[in-house]
């Protein structure tokens, strides 16, 4: 009976923590973490996907957990031409401009429809355009779980 028990256990546990993944890379720099007065121009993220507004999504997440780390953010929801980044970051009176694009971001088909994201971005300094800090992630939760959720999990991580 214990025996029974005891491979019930490994075998649940073992279930759990293969439905719930999460992939990320970090450039070799930390995230700035001088937060006094810094402020980030955020571009709206790319849309990579066929989900309607999935930048936009991504992108007020990005927002708000910056808000949270103390950081000053400007968010341009226009659409922006790459070589005018880095003027109107400046014109923000930015330190860093941030980028970065959706992947994914949707219900996979199935029974649970577990949700799933994948996105990049990448922080610049606004006076010399060098890329300081980049990250890519890609996560999936349960069929319970939110895309919202989801992301932000994985943005909260890729902030470290």
């Amino acid at each position: 009976m214990k025996l029974l028990l005891l491979i019930s256990i490994v075998m649940t546990s073992f279930f759990f923590s293969a439905c719930s993944e999460k992939t990320l890379t970090v450039s070799n720099h930390a995230f700035p973490q001088q937060k006094e007065a810094k402020r980030i121009t955020l571009f709206v993220l790319q849309n990579y996907t066929d989900t309607p507004r999935a930048g936009m999504r991504a992108s007020n997440i990005v927002e708000g957990l910056l808000g949270a780390k103390g950081y000053n953010v400007v968010t341009v929801t226009q659409n922006v031409q790459k070589s005018n980044l880095a003027a109107i970051a400046k014109e923000n009176n930015s330190a860093y401009y941030m980028t970065g694009a959706v992947s994914e971001w949707r219900y996979k088909t199935g029974i649970d429809g577990e949700p799933a994201v994948s996105l990049r971005l990448a922080l610049y300094e606004t006076q010399t355009g060098i890329l300081v800090w980049s990250a890519t992630g890609a996560n999936n939760d349960w069929g319970a779980g939110s895309i919202g959720t989801t992301a932000q999990s994985l943005i909260e991580d890729m902030l470290q």
